[in-house]
């Protein structure tokens, strides 16, 4: 959004964009919303590929409680939670806070909670070849909330299982435990 959006917005609900608590406000606007959208100018593969290694490791890794923040693609209004992650390596595994960087990543685009939790898992199964991800997102929606319906305790969540995440019940199962 640019400044001029900005002000057009305020000017639009009826509010004098020269008082003082306003004068700034378009220029703070544009710069918050630049960093709301950051995801659409970075790449999920750069972003792991800087960071994968070579370690004999055949088990469940699991990163859990990722802070998410993103903005409803229907509301343009932010939904917030967690984000948990596991993947079965064939060998190679991601350093951690690039899982993070890759939540971040899709996580500032307008976006669906469904979609987001999808675009996380399939990012991360190809380029380690990993046996499996499970991807969970747990995350409370502010159009829910402020408008509309107005329930205040709802959450949302939502899974993407590959592999043998998807395949092996069991897998899923002791996944599924872990993150709690």
């Amino acid at each position: 959004m640019t400044e001029e959006l900005a002000l057009q917005l305020i000017k639009s609900i009826g509010e004098d964009p020269g008082r003082e608590g306003l004068r700034d406000t378009p220029k703070r606007v544009a710069k918050a919303w630049a960093h709301l959208t950051q995801g659409y100018a970075q790449s999920p593969s750069e972003i792991l590929g800087k960071a994968i290694f070579s370690e004999k490791c055949d088990q469940m890794i699991i990163v859990k409680d990722i802070e998410v923040y993103s903005m409803c693609e229907h509301h343009m209004l932010p939904f917030f939670g967690k984000c948990h992650i596991g993947y079965i390596s064939r060998g190679r595994v991601y350093g951690v806070s690039k899982l993070a960087r890759l939540v971040d990543c899709f996580s500032r685009r307008l976006q669906l909670q469904e979609r987001l939790t999808r675009q996380i898992a399939e990012a991360l199964i190809e380029p380690i070849d990993a046996e499996g991800v499970g991807v969970v997102v747990e995350a409370q929606h502010l159009c829910m909330m402020m408008r509309g319906v107005s329930k205040q305790n709802s959450v949302m969540v939502t899974s993407a299982m590959l592999g043998s995440f998807r395949e092996e019940p069991e897998t899923r199962a002791e996944f599924l435990k872990l993150i709690g």
